[in-house]
């Protein structure tokens, strides 16, 4: 969440950032208004506060020197009622401007690129070798059709559109790669964990799904869950309204979970094969570190989905995310892409991101160094989609007679 804080003493500035990121004019004027009407309201009551206070302090002396007491009393609790009055009036103000900050992004970093889409993002580096076929390459769908491994018409009787199953070696695939992804990330100094499929109200809004996007989200009827988009949501909450030493930091986590997206904003997008699906498997990394040591972890773990992407045999770029193109908990995001020679293009399968404070303001992750209280960063990052790995590997290692080689690297985990 936007510091309202930083809203209120710094509002122009803010809303030059919040512009950059597509936040809406109106939007930027209700904020305005609404601030300052709350700083002036919180600042009568302090006054008045400090009138009541004032005069609290002189009546013990009013009393001991025999004076009249009563228009004393009278003023007393004639500043009382006003506090009081004033009191509901500012909780209410501010109340209201935090459900319209609950709706606003995250601020962009400097570096951040201006751009009004994902047309104009960056691209920062290409990495690895394109593989060079003597035939034509297909598509995964083709691939997995042709052998039976991806049954898109037997997912879809079971669900809807946008399920798959998979049999056979491509099922034993996508387990090879969850072991393969969660056995790296552990080397490099993830800890592994374990956690629900489902999340509660609270949690999502701690990490921003929550209230804005809640139409991508499938609800449990009856119940305040929701299963979870990604385990970012997860293992940032792990910590969710806790103090932690600063000893302790960085905190650096890894999970494999099944994420479960209704994709209400990409009709028509990705409609065949597995790029775009309502349940997908995913690795995540997610860390939590002290203010000052975010840039540093940010970059660790770029180069550690960037590392595996490279111990597969994948070609990828790396591509710095645009304003227009950020998502809306992030500061700063880099996107992996991965070359899918069926399609003839690079695709994203891995987005890093470093949201500072935001997700700590709203989840209350903080740590103690010294006497002091300090809002944690969070930062989180795909270590890989797993469903579009397995495509990438498909595509870049298919045979002419349809066969797919397995990478060395996983033939262990076959």
């Amino acid at each position: 969440m936007v510091d309202i804080k930083l809203l209120q003493k710094e509002f122009d500035t803010v809303a030059a950032a919040l512009t950059r990121k597509g936040v809406d004019a109106k939007i930027l004027d209700d904020l305005k208004a609404l601030s300052e009407d709350a700083k002036t309201k919180r600042r009568e009551m302090e006054n008045v506060t400090a009138e009541q206070n004032k005069l609290s302090r002189e009546f013990g002396r009013y009393k001991k020197e025999g004076l009249d007491i009563a228009p004393l009393q009278a003023s007393i609790n004639e500043f009382k009622s006003q506090k009081q009055a004033l009191e509901e009036e500012v909780r209410a103000l501010e109340e209201k401007l935090t459900s319209i900050v609950l709706g606003v992004p995250n601020l962009p970093d400097d570096c951040v690129p201006n751009g009004a889409s994902e047309d104009e993002n960056v691209v920062m580096e290409t990495i690895g070798e394109k593989p060079e076929f003597t035939f034509e390459p297909k598509e995964h769908w083709d691939l997995g059709e042709k052998d039976g491994s991806l049954d898109f018409e037997r997912g879809v009787k079971l669900s809807k559109s946008r399920f798959v199953a998979m049999r056979g070696q491509a099922a034993r695939m996508e387990r090879a790669l969850i072991n393969y992804m969660l056995d790296f990330n552990r080397e490099r100094g993830f800890e592994e964990w374990y956690v629900p499929f489902m999340a509660n109200a609270n949690t999502l809004q701690g990490t921003g799904q929550l209230p804005k996007f809640e139409d991508d989200l499938f609800k449990i009827e009856g119940e305040d869950l929701y299963l979870i988009p990604t385990s970012e949501v997860a293992l940032t909450n792990l910590y969710n309204d806790e103090i932690i030493s600063a000893d302790e930091l960085p905190l650096m986590m890894t999970s494999y979970t099944p994420c479960f997206r209704k994709e209400a904003g990409s009709a028509g997008r990705d409609t065949r094969g597995l790029i775009r699906q309502h349940q997908f498997d995913k690795v995540e990394m997610v860390a939590i570190t002290k203010q000052e040591e975010s840039d540093e972890v940010f970059e660790k773990m770029v180069s550690c989905a960037s590392d595996l992407l490279t111990s597969l045999g994948l070609a990828h770029t790396k591509v710095m995310l645009c304003t227009g193109d950020l998502g809306f908990s992030a500061a700063k995001t880099i996107d992996l892409e991965v070359w899918l020679p069926g399609q003839n293009k690079y695709r994203e399968i891995s987005s890093i991101s470093n949201t500072r404070e935001f997700q700590a303001r709203r989840a209350k992750i903080r740590y103690k160094e010294g006497k002091k209280n300090i809002l944690a960063h969070t930062l989180n990052g795909s270590s890989l989609a797993v469903g579009r790995t397995l495509v990438a590997i498909m595509e870049n290692y298919q045979n002419e007679d349809g066969t797919i080689t397995i990478p060395e690297v996983l033939k262990p985990y076959m």
